[in-house]
């Protein structure tokens, strides 16, 4: 494992991506900024993070014959490695809104954007960008944001929560190359936000409509039960959860 440690950059995704296309990139090099200018989350959406409060950082990982058609297997071992990180520090009411996102209460705590290199019908690496809110209490205008120090009351060393993300992120990735995918999908199911309950959702028309969330496909799209009608497979542009 390589730890590249910047004072900041615009993107550690972007940063680790333009890398690779210069000099060779061992796998499991990470790149961790004290400030990142340009963060990006999901769909574009901007991540706000105080320069030296939080924990962002990007990973790359990289596969032999993992298929494109188990993409899915990857954001859900992220995705858990985050949950049972926070989970051993006493993280209150953790859940995991797909696809990635992860909160405790209604308050998202931690983002991730994964950027997948394919050839062919194959995934060779994954450029993993996480942004944990650790020390950080003030985000303007995220009124659905919180952090470590708010829910916990309490400062965070940021290289010992990076050093146990990472020793967890080798673990499910472990589980994800012994092709432990049935294993993964029950665990993600399992703390899956708002999952068996009815909830309110917006269309990409920004139209409302209810139903109850019951899983995910093969393909990682969400499967959402409408009310008095048809169970439905959504990807991530048609459709937004109202909490």
């Amino acid at each position: 494992m390589h730890i590249i440690k910047l004072d900041a950059t615009e993107s550690t995704n972007l940063y680790l991506k333009n890398r690779l296309l210069s000099t060779p990139v061992d796998d499991f090099t990470v790149i961790v900024a004290n400030e990142q200018l340009k963060a990006r989350g999901q769909m574009g959406a901007v991540w706000q993070s105080s320069p030296g409060k939080n924990l962002t950082f990007s990973v790359l990982k990289r596969f032999e014959g993992f298929s494109v058609q188990n993409q899915f297997y990857i954001n859900i071992a992220v995705s858990l490695a985050v949950y049972a990180m926070l989970k051993a520090l006493k993280t209150p009411n953790l859940k995991i809104k797909w696809p990635n996102d992860i909160l405790s209460g209604s308050g998202k705590i931690c983002g991730i954007l994964i950027e997948n290199i394919l050839q062919g019908q194959q995934i060779k690496a994954s450029v993993i960008g996480i942004g944990l809110n650790v020390n950080q209490t003030t985000f303007h205008n995220l009124f659905n944001a919180t952090s470590l120090k708010l829910l916990l009351d309490k400062n965070f060393n940021l290289e010992d929560l990076l050093n146990e993300l990472l020793e967890k992120l080798v673990h499910y990735f472990d589980l994800l190359i012994l092709g432990k995918f049935k294993e993964l999908e029950e665990a993600y199911l399992d703390v899956l936000f708002m999952k068996g309950k009815i909830t309110q959702f917006q269309d990409k028309n920004e139209k409302s409509f209810y139903g109850t969330i019951s899983g995910i496909s093969s393909t990682g799209k969400l499967e959402v039960l409408l009310k008095d009608g048809p169970l439905k497979e959504f990807n991530l542009k048609e459709i937004k959860l109202i909490y």
